[in-house]
Protein backbone atom coordinates (compact mmCIF):
# COMPACT_ATOMS: atom_id res chain seq x y z
CA UNK A 1 0.00 0.00 0.00
CA UNK A 2 1.65 3.69 -0.91
CA UNK A 3 2.11 5.76 2.33
CA UNK A 4 2.80 9.03 1.51
CA UNK A 5 3.59 12.51 4.33
CA UNK A 6 1.93 14.51 2.10
CA UNK A 7 -0.41 16.57 3.98
CA UNK A 8 -3.93 18.76 3.10
CA UNK A 9 -1.42 21.62 3.79
CA UNK A 10 1.40 20.66 1.45
CA UNK A 11 -1.11 20.71 -1.55
CA UNK A 12 -2.23 24.04 -0.09
CA UNK A 13 1.64 25.09 -0.81
CA UNK A 14 1.70 23.63 -4.20
CA UNK A 15 -1.94 25.51 -5.21
CA UNK A 16 -0.44 28.61 -3.87
CA UNK A 17 2.65 27.67 -5.89
CA UNK A 18 0.67 27.23 -9.11
CA UNK A 19 -1.11 30.53 -8.44
CA UNK A 20 2.19 32.56 -8.33
CA UNK A 21 3.07 30.41 -11.52
CA UNK A 22 -0.21 31.84 -13.23
CA UNK A 23 0.36 35.05 -12.10
CA UNK A 24 4.07 35.69 -13.56
CA UNK A 25 2.58 34.07 -16.15
CA UNK A 26 -0.28 36.02 -16.48
CA UNK A 27 1.37 39.34 -16.59
CA UNK A 28 4.23 38.60 -18.55
CA UNK A 29 2.20 37.35 -21.57
CA UNK A 30 -0.15 40.25 -21.55
CA UNK A 31 2.42 42.75 -21.31
CA UNK A 32 4.58 40.77 -23.79
CA UNK A 33 2.03 40.42 -26.25
CA UNK A 34 1.13 44.26 -25.93
CA UNK A 35 4.97 45.19 -26.81
CA UNK A 36 5.22 42.50 -29.56
CA UNK A 37 2.53 43.48 -31.48
CA UNK A 38 4.24 47.35 -31.30
CA UNK A 39 7.59 45.94 -31.73
CA UNK A 40 5.71 43.69 -34.32
CA UNK A 41 4.15 46.18 -36.47
CA UNK A 42 7.49 48.83 -36.27
CA UNK A 43 9.51 46.25 -37.61
CA UNK A 44 7.39 45.63 -40.67
CA UNK A 45 6.08 49.14 -41.15
CA UNK A 46 9.45 50.85 -41.18
CA UNK A 47 11.34 47.97 -42.86
CA UNK A 48 14.64 45.50 -42.02
CA UNK A 49 17.11 48.51 -42.02
CA UNK A 50 15.42 51.01 -39.60
CA UNK A 51 14.48 48.62 -37.50
CA UNK A 52 17.68 47.22 -37.03
CA UNK A 53 18.46 48.60 -33.54
CA UNK A 54 14.99 47.04 -32.50
CA UNK A 55 15.70 43.97 -33.95
CA UNK A 56 19.42 43.98 -32.62
CA UNK A 57 17.35 44.55 -28.93
CA UNK A 58 15.07 41.76 -29.56
CA UNK A 59 17.81 39.23 -31.17
CA UNK A 60 19.46 40.02 -27.49
CA UNK A 61 16.40 38.94 -25.85
CA UNK A 62 16.13 35.69 -27.79
CA UNK A 63 19.61 34.68 -27.70
CA UNK A 64 20.92 34.80 -24.24
CA UNK A 65 19.42 31.99 -21.98
CA UNK A 66 16.23 33.35 -19.70
CA UNK A 67 18.29 32.13 -16.74
CA UNK A 68 21.38 34.52 -16.99
CA UNK A 69 18.60 37.27 -18.02
CA UNK A 70 17.00 36.87 -14.58
CA UNK A 71 20.44 36.71 -12.71
CA UNK A 72 22.00 39.76 -14.64
CA UNK A 73 18.87 42.28 -14.41
CA UNK A 74 18.69 41.37 -10.42
CA UNK A 75 22.60 41.73 -10.21
CA UNK A 76 22.07 45.01 -12.06
CA UNK A 77 19.45 46.72 -9.79
CA UNK A 78 21.12 45.16 -6.98
CA UNK A 79 24.72 46.61 -7.58
CA UNK A 80 23.95 49.16 -10.38
CA UNK A 81 21.17 51.34 -9.90
CA UNK A 82 21.19 50.31 -5.96
CA UNK A 83 17.60 49.50 -6.25
CA UNK A 84 16.29 45.88 -4.43
CA UNK A 85 13.37 45.47 -6.47
CA UNK A 86 11.07 42.70 -5.71
CA UNK A 87 11.98 39.15 -7.38
CA UNK A 88 8.05 39.07 -8.78
CA UNK A 89 9.02 42.74 -10.60
CA UNK A 90 12.26 41.41 -12.02
CA UNK A 91 10.87 38.33 -13.14
CA UNK A 92 7.83 40.01 -14.92
CA UNK A 93 10.27 41.84 -16.42
CA UNK A 94 12.16 39.75 -17.48
CA UNK A 95 9.78 37.76 -19.04
CA UNK A 96 7.79 40.33 -20.18
CA UNK A 97 10.44 41.50 -22.92
CA UNK A 98 11.48 37.46 -23.45
CA UNK A 99 7.90 36.91 -24.52
CA UNK A 100 7.94 40.28 -27.08
CA UNK A 101 11.04 39.81 -28.26
CA UNK A 102 8.76 36.01 -30.34
CA UNK A 103 5.57 37.54 -30.11
CA UNK A 104 6.73 40.82 -32.60
CA UNK A 105 8.70 37.69 -34.94
CA UNK A 106 4.78 36.02 -34.27
CA UNK A 107 3.13 39.85 -35.29
CA UNK A 108 5.82 40.66 -38.04
CA UNK A 109 4.91 37.10 -40.09
CA UNK A 110 1.51 37.03 -39.27
CA UNK A 111 1.29 40.99 -40.79
CA UNK A 112 3.29 39.41 -44.09
CA UNK A 113 1.04 36.75 -45.08
CA UNK A 114 -1.86 39.25 -45.32
CA UNK A 115 -2.17 39.15 -49.07
CA UNK A 116 -0.83 42.88 -50.61
CA UNK A 117 -3.68 42.79 -52.86
CA UNK A 118 -5.94 42.83 -50.03
CA UNK A 119 -4.07 45.82 -48.76
CA UNK A 120 -4.29 47.60 -51.94
CA UNK A 121 -7.86 46.88 -52.09
CA UNK A 122 -8.29 48.42 -48.78
CA UNK A 123 -6.11 51.53 -49.21
CA UNK A 124 -8.46 52.51 -53.31
CA UNK A 125 -11.60 52.16 -50.78
CA UNK A 126 -10.11 54.70 -49.12
CA UNK A 127 -9.41 53.24 -46.13
CA UNK A 128 -6.46 54.95 -43.72
CA UNK A 129 -3.54 53.23 -42.90
CA UNK A 130 -5.34 52.90 -39.40
CA UNK A 131 -8.10 51.64 -40.86
CA UNK A 132 -6.52 48.96 -42.66
CA UNK A 133 -4.65 48.04 -39.84
CA UNK A 134 -7.60 47.36 -37.55
CA UNK A 135 -10.33 46.12 -39.72
CA UNK A 136 -7.93 44.09 -42.57
CA UNK A 137 -4.58 43.23 -41.40
CA UNK A 138 -4.73 42.68 -38.18
CA UNK A 139 -8.11 40.02 -37.95
CA UNK A 140 -6.26 38.51 -40.47
CA UNK A 141 -2.86 38.27 -38.97
CA UNK A 142 -4.40 37.17 -35.91
CA UNK A 143 -5.77 33.93 -37.41
CA UNK A 144 -1.96 33.43 -38.81
CA UNK A 145 0.09 33.91 -35.41
CA UNK A 146 -3.03 32.58 -33.03
CA UNK A 147 -1.42 29.01 -33.21
CA UNK A 148 2.31 30.04 -32.73
CA UNK A 149 1.09 32.97 -29.99
CA UNK A 150 -0.99 29.79 -28.12
CA UNK A 151 2.65 27.92 -27.88
CA UNK A 152 4.13 30.81 -26.87
CA UNK A 153 1.93 31.44 -23.92
CA UNK A 154 2.35 27.99 -22.86
CA UNK A 155 6.36 27.91 -22.91
CA UNK A 156 6.50 31.25 -20.92
CA UNK A 157 4.46 29.20 -18.44
CA UNK A 158 7.13 26.30 -18.03
CA UNK A 159 10.10 28.89 -18.44
CA UNK A 160 8.44 30.92 -15.61
CA UNK A 161 10.17 27.95 -13.46
CA UNK A 162 13.49 29.71 -13.92
CA UNK A 163 12.01 32.69 -11.53
CA UNK A 164 13.51 31.07 -8.64
CA UNK A 165 16.66 32.24 -8.68
CA UNK A 166 14.82 35.73 -8.38
CA UNK A 167 13.32 34.50 -4.60
CA UNK A 168 9.98 34.21 -6.58
CA UNK A 169 8.63 30.53 -5.17
CA UNK A 170 6.47 29.50 -7.87
CA UNK A 171 5.05 25.92 -8.73
CA UNK A 172 8.56 24.18 -8.73
CA UNK A 173 10.12 26.04 -6.51
CA UNK A 174 7.49 24.66 -4.21
CA UNK A 175 7.80 21.16 -5.24
CA UNK A 176 11.38 21.39 -4.49
CA UNK A 177 10.60 23.01 -1.19
CA UNK A 178 8.46 19.68 -0.55
CA UNK A 179 10.89 17.19 -1.95
CA UNK A 180 14.00 18.43 0.39
CA UNK A 181 11.45 18.04 3.45
CA UNK A 182 9.34 14.63 2.58
CA UNK A 183 11.82 13.00 0.36
CA UNK A 184 9.41 11.27 -2.04
CA UNK A 185 10.86 13.50 -5.03
CA UNK A 186 8.48 11.18 -7.72
CA UNK A 187 5.25 11.44 -5.79
CA UNK A 188 5.85 15.03 -5.68
CA UNK A 189 6.96 15.89 -9.25
CA UNK A 190 4.50 13.74 -10.85
CA UNK A 191 2.32 16.24 -8.31
CA UNK A 192 3.71 19.06 -9.79
CA UNK A 193 2.83 18.06 -13.76
CA UNK A 194 -0.58 17.27 -12.65
CA UNK A 195 -0.49 21.65 -11.83
CA UNK A 196 1.01 22.50 -15.18
CA UNK A 197 -1.74 20.46 -16.85
CA UNK A 198 -4.11 21.56 -15.59
CA UNK A 199 -3.42 24.97 -15.66
CA UNK A 200 -1.98 25.00 -19.11
CA UNK A 201 -4.93 22.51 -21.06
CA UNK A 202 -7.49 24.83 -21.13
CA UNK A 203 -5.09 27.58 -22.33
CA UNK A 204 -4.47 25.39 -25.49
CA UNK A 205 -8.17 23.58 -25.81
CA UNK A 206 -8.55 27.35 -25.94
CA UNK A 207 -6.64 27.63 -28.81
CA UNK A 208 -7.55 24.79 -30.62
CA UNK A 209 -11.35 26.07 -30.23
CA UNK A 210 -10.76 29.42 -31.75
CA UNK A 211 -8.56 27.40 -34.61
CA UNK A 212 -11.15 25.07 -35.49
CA UNK A 213 -13.88 27.96 -35.60
CA UNK A 214 -11.73 30.39 -37.66
CA UNK A 215 -11.15 27.67 -40.48
CA UNK A 216 -15.09 27.01 -40.40
CA UNK A 217 -15.91 30.75 -41.14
Amino acid sequence: MFDTALTSTDLIFLAKGAGMTLLVTAISVVIGTILGIIFGVIRYQIGPIWAAPLTFVLDICRSIPLLIQLVLLNAFFGMVVGLRWPGLTVACIVLSLYTSAYCAEIVRGGIEAVPATTRRAARSLGMTWGQDMRQIVLPLATRVALPSWIGLALGVMKDSALVYVVQVTELLKSTQILITRLQEPLFLLLICGAFYFIISYPLARFGGYLEKRWSND
